[in-house]
């Protein structure tokens, strides 16, 4: 059974008409937009209320998908919460490390609230966001914004270092997670919140 919430999509527009503006990504100068606080935040109280149902009544899933993970360890994508596992600093990349880390699932949050914005999984989790990735733009326009309006988070990523070794089933849990919490950085999930800090770096 699937949590019950549901958005139309005029409701999934996180911005109003008056505040949409295009954004030009040849020579032309980029206009970027200018989040106000009372939409961000009901952007944000939206997403909470979801995550929490979740919490509550966590999805059924079809038979035993995931019993298969490393070390024994049953992959069951009802079992595993990730506002419970230790938290880092989204910038641990950058720290010299003793190795390169392990198959993992990881999960960036915004521990003010808390919501969960992005599900994603890496063969190596101590080298994951070393160079280009998406979401490491999505977090300088989600900070950014937050900055604006003078409104607080608490960005930290957990890891989850017992998930499934193989390639493909590592990556079909993190798929279920995807779709279970609703995570909205993720593209899979775009249609339910709309797409507010994808575009460019807000300056």
């Amino acid at each position: 059974m699937e949590v019950g919430l549901t958005y139309s999509r005029d409701q999934l527009s996180l911005f109003s008409v008056s505040e949409q503006k295009t954004l030009n990504y040849g020579s032309q100068q980029t206009e970027l937009l200018k989040i106000h606080s009372n939409t961000l935040q009901d952007w944000k109280q939206r997403l909470f209320h979801f995550q929490q149902q979740v919490c509550l009544a966590p999805t059924l899933q079809q038979g035993s998908l995931f019993e298969s993970a490393a070390q024994g360890v049953d992959a069951d994508p009802d079992c595993l919460d990730p506002f419970s596992l230790p938290q880092q600093n989204t910038e641990f990349w950058r720290w010299k490390a003793d190795s390169q880390g392990v198959a993992a699932l990881y999960f960036v949050i915004d521990y003010a609230l808390p919501i969960l914005l992005y599900v994603g999984e890496t063969v190596k989790s101590g080298q994951r966001w070393k160079g280009e990735h998406d979401c490491k733009r999505y977090l300088l326009n989600y900070r950014q914004a937050h900055y604006q309006n003078q409104l607080e988070t608490h960005l930290g990523i957990a890891f989850w270092s017992l998930a499934p070794t193989q390639t493909r089933d590592r990556q079909r849990l993190e798929s279920v997670l995807i779709h279970k919490w609703r995570s909205p950085f993720n593209k899979e999930n775009w249609e339910f919140w709309g797409t507010p800090f994808t575009g460019l770096v807000i300056g």
